[in-house]
């Protein structure tokens, strides 16, 4: 995580903390890292000083929707034609 938050302009935790969860995953989509939904809420947990496990119910269900809508924004950014060739013959994301 530390080689890809640095990858994306986020060289220590002061910056994490600056640019919050949302806005550093933004960050590591548009640097090449692929989506994934845990990495996403442990950016969530860590910045509220939680274990990543306390992460439950209702509230891991909302930022699974943050983390669908972020990525859908996002589509397409690292794309090189792959996942608009498997859409269109029908397999669809499983992510």
């Amino acid at each position: 995580m530390e080689a890809e938050l640095n990858a994306a302009g986020i060289p220590t935790a002061k910056a994490l903390r600056a640019c919050g969860a949302d806005e550093a995953y933004r960050r590591l989509l548009r640097s090449g890292a692929r989506p994934h939904f845990i990495a996403y809420y442990l950016l969530h947990m860590a910045l509220q000083g939680r274990p990543w496990h306390d992460c439950k119910g209702a509230e891991k269900a909302a930022l699974r929707q943050q983390f669908d809508a972020l990525v859908a924004a996002h589509s397409g950014l690292n794309d090189h034609g792959i996942e608009k060739i498997l859409d269109c013959i029908g397999t669809g994301r499983t992510r």
